[in-house]
């Protein structure tokens, strides 16, 4: 099925190793068998994590983010520890730290694909309900403020570009959905 479409590492070599990216330049042979260049980054992966209050409002964070110059209402995220981290744990991690909630019950709602052209990252997104209120913990290079917003406020924000960040456009529309089904 599509193998005509697949194409074969010849080489692959490390171009830049540090703290978050990890970017690699691999030789190809395409299914014409002519040879490409593709550079792209490795990533360990993430977890995203909607956090749904008994009525309904979803907590969220509000966040300078460096490399679109630029604050953006997000859902909880964070990377995870290494490949072989749990998913599940770094969600649980991720909401305690941006939040300071925990919470009772985790619904795996997507795996996705963030940059398929240029990066391996997948972020695994769960919804969290029952939650219960604490201390927000952030690491010490985050600075990070919480907003409650109504779920259908969010899928209006979505509409009018307010929420652009993918994986949380992502995550609302999983959770309006599953919500939805549940109705």
């Amino acid at each position: 099925m599509d193998e005509e479409l697949l194409e074969t590492k010849i080489s692959s070599e490390d171009i830049y190793d540090g703290t978050l990216l990890h970017v690699k330049r691999d030789v190809v042979k395409l299914p014409n068998g002519k040879e490409a260049v593709r550079e792209w980054i490795k990533h360990p992966g993430a977890s995203a994590v909607i956090p749904v209050l008994p009525n309904g409002d979803i907590i969220m964070v509000r966040q300078y983010r460096h490399p679109i110059g630029q604050i953006t209402l997000e859902i909880p995220a964070g990377k995870l520890d290494s490949a072989e981290e749990d998913p599940l744990s770094c969600a649980k991690r991720e909401l305690k730290e941006e939040t300071g909630y925990e919470a009772d019950i985790f619904t795996k709602l997507s795996t996705i694909a963030t940059t398929v052209g240029f990066s391996n990252e997948k972020i695994h997104i769960y919804a969290a309900m029952g939650l219960t209120a604490g201390k927000q913990c952030p690491d010490e290079d985050e600075f990070i403020n919480i907003k409650q917003i109504p779920l259908k406020t969010a899928l209006t924000m979505i509409a009018d570009g307010t929420i652009y960040d993918a994986k949380s456009v992502t995550a609302i529309l999983l959770l309006h959905n599953m919500l939805a089904k549940k109705a």
